[in-house]
């Protein structure tokens, strides 16, 4: 595996493995590696030809009074796990390498960017779509993968893709789930002991929503008024959306009758969890177990795998 940290060596050396034909698929990751962005990995590495991560705490999508001076970082053990797990090229660069002067230039989607997350982290989903497409400029993939977990940023990063016409396939891959439902995430380290026998609370009140709306609940505002009492069970978890949205275009729905998202953001003292659910339509449900394309119309990499079918060997 070649590390690089300089923009024009990473593009040097991948232009000349493109003009050979090789398929490039990139997985953008902030780092302190998981299960979950290991199986990120598996899914590049099925269906390219080479594979590269990258790993940058991008300071762009953090607001004042949170935490990028104590986001968990160790780019040792991350190359480590990468190169075991054969990746090509990791990507490492520093804020002076990717801002090497204050951006004039971002890309923000104002309205799908303020909503449910965006409304408790202002900005934070315009330094998204500006770090993302910048990634996409450097590497010029055919291929990128995102986790389902964060699926607010999936569907933004997907309308990016269509309305700048960039030539890049969005994949999204089902979220890993530790063994009692919680979903991996780097800010998993930041939970007490006592706050993370409490975050089980979110999965479960994903299995609820799934109950609610089997047993015929159709109205989305009395099921948001449902989960967040069922989250009140839980004394430590503070839910700050509980929202239920339209699947595709994540706006607000009255009545449950197409495919929506359950979509969960929960402090635990000072830590912040995401979550979601889709329910409906004919994806699989349960787990998030979806893996598919969910946007782009670039070309697609060796072995992709059938639209819609769950991949083989992901962990619960």
């Amino acid at each position: 595996m070649r590390v690089f940290s300089s923009i024009d060596e990473l593009r040097h050396t991948l232009d000349a493995l493109k003009r050979q034909g090789r398929t490039v698929g990139l997985v953008p990751t902030m780092g302190y590696l998981h299960a979950g962005h290991m199986e990120l990995v598996s899914r590049a590495r099925a269906e390219n030809d080479l594979v590269v991560v990258s790993i940058f705490v991008n300071p762009l999508q953090f607001g004042q009074a949170e935490d990028l001076s104590k986001y968990p970082r160790d780019l040792e053990r991350d190359s480590a796990m990468l190169k075991q797990a054969g990746v090509n090229f990791l990507f490492a660069p520093g804020v002076e390498d990717m801002y090497p002067r204050p951006m004039l230039v971002v890309v923000d989607l104002p309205d799908l960017g303020r909503e449910l997350e965006g409304a408790v982290r202002p900005g934070h989903f315009a330094g998204v779509a500006t770090v993302v497409s910048k990634l996409f400029n450097i590497v010029q993939p055919q291929t990128a993968y995102f986790g389902e977990k964060d699926y607010q940023q999936v569907v933004i990063i997907k309308r990016m893709v269509e309305d700048l016409a960039i030539p890049v396939r969005v994949i999204s891959v089902p979220t890993v789930r530790d063994a009692d439902g919680l979903a991996l995430s780097s800010r998993n380290v930041y939970l007490s002991a006592e706050e993370r026998r409490a975050a089980a609370i979110v999965p479960q009140t994903l299995d609820e929503a799934e109950r609610l709306v089997a047993d015929g609940l159709t109205d989305a505002r009395e099921l948001e008024a449902k989960l967040t009492t069922f989250l009140g069970r839980e004394p430590l978890a503070k839910p700050e959306v509980v929202a239920v949205r339209d699947a595709s275009t994540l706006e607000p729905v009255g009545s449950i009758e197409e495919s929506i998202v359950v979509a969960l953001f929960v402090r635990f003292g000072s830590t912040r969890l995401l979550d979601n659910r889709v329910i409906g339509s004919n994806r699989a449900t349960g787990n998030n177990r979806i893996a598919g394309v969910i946007g782009g119309k670039g070309q697609p990499g060796k072995g992709q795998a059938e639209k819609g079918q769950p991949e083989k060997g992901v962990t619960k």
